[in-house]
């Protein structure tokens, strides 16, 4: 019997429930080069040691010490809505990002979810996690950071955006993630909100200097993804579900 793939699998390989030694003087180092903002949590995370190296402001945010939180803490700890997307993500980013060479401390990807606080809270937190550094073409550690954002308006649809110097084809794997969620990514995100203003495909694809094949790869999967048989219902969808303002 063929086992039913669990989202996050291929990630959770890699990480530990090991806190970071923050007496350490790598631990200091980080403390005082690493600027942090206030409702800001920051992790590094070192795949050659398989533990977390620093935390830092991990009360504030989620209710844990720095010297309690873990890897696998954090990866546990997302809303259940938002558990599956973010684990699949986390997966398609690693395996993007081990599948490189070159220029790894370039790469990053944002996600805007719901993490779920020590006393059983949901915060409301935009993440990015990103290559902090690499040693003959590996990955060597993550730093990750945590903000807390009040603001942030939830629908039933995920929003990510992927970085790095080759960013298509990253965001290209990342939105494989889509066809078993429901999401959408920023560069979707920029062309809808073209739309919704009344732009053509044209317009849209003279706006942000691609092909007009471009835009309609943007789009048009989306009217399957998200069930709606045209532009208006598109763009009404988008914002029933807050995906633009």
């Amino acid at each position: 019997m063929t086992m039913k793939k669990n989202f996050g699998d291929y990630s959770r390989t890699f990480i530990t429930d090991v806190p970071a030694d923050l007496e350490s003087e790598r631990a200091q180092f980080f403390k005082k080069t690493i600027p942090k903002f206030p409702e800001e949590a920051i992790y590094i995370y070192s795949f050659r040691e398989n533990r977390m190296i620093f935390a830092s402001g991990w009360e504030e945010v989620v209710g844990y010490r720095d010297d309690e939180i873990n890897m696998l803490a954090i990866v546990n700890m997302s809303a259940p809505d938002f558990a599956p997307f973010s684990h699949d993500l986390n997966d398609k980013a690693l395996r993007f990002i081990h599948g490189k060479s070159k220029d790894l401390e370039a790469y990053s990807f944002t996600i805007e979810l719901k993490k779920i606080h020590k006393n059983g809270d949901e915060v409301p937190i935009v993440a990015r996690v990103g290559v902090l550094s690499s040693e003959n073409g590996k990955i060597e550690s993550i730093i990750g950071r945590f903000q807390v954002n009040r603001g942030l308006i939830f629908g039933k649809v995920m929003r990510y955006a992927a970085y790095g110097p080759e960013k298509e084809k990253f965001e290209e794997e990342l939105n494989k993630a889509l066809f078993y969620h429901l999401a959408i990514s920023n560069k979707e995100k920029e062309a809808l909100s073209l739309v919704a203003k009344g732009y053509s495909f044209k317009e849209i694809a003279h706006e942000f200097n691609v092909s007009h094949s471009a835009i309609e790869k943007r789009i048009i999967p989306l009217y399957k993804r998200f069930e709606v048989k045209s532009l208006t219902h598109l763009v009404s969808f988008a914002y029933d579900n807050s995906i633009l303002p």
